[in-house]
């Protein structure tokens, strides 16, 4: 089942994510299989302040386990994080 997983980053915490991006992109390529597409939100002047994935996982239980052992969630960088179990629709 595909999930896109959308996480808001807390205020002011671009210099957590920039410190923890390195692992964080180490840590995608072990769900290579896995990634659909992802990327970063960006604001007005172009800072990251979010991240947008889209997953692939067998279970709702298996993103958050995912999403829990991401370093972004060990360095406590988001301010929310919403899974949604998606499906696409278009283009087909």
């Amino acid at each position: 089942m595909l999930f896109v997983i959308d996480c808001q980053d807390k205020p002011d915490h671009l210099a957590v994510r920039l410190k923890n991006r390195e692992a964080h992109l180490s840590y995608l390529k072990d769900f290579e299989q896995q990634l659909i597409m992802a990327g970063p939100f960006m604001d007005d002047q172009n800072n990251m302040v979010g991240s947008m994935l889209i997953m692939e996982f067998p279970t709702l239980q298996d993103a958050q386990a995912f999403c829990d052992a991401d370093p972004y969630g060990q360095a406590h960088l988001f301010e929310s994080v919403l899974i949604r179990p998606w499906r696409k629709a278009l283009p087909s």
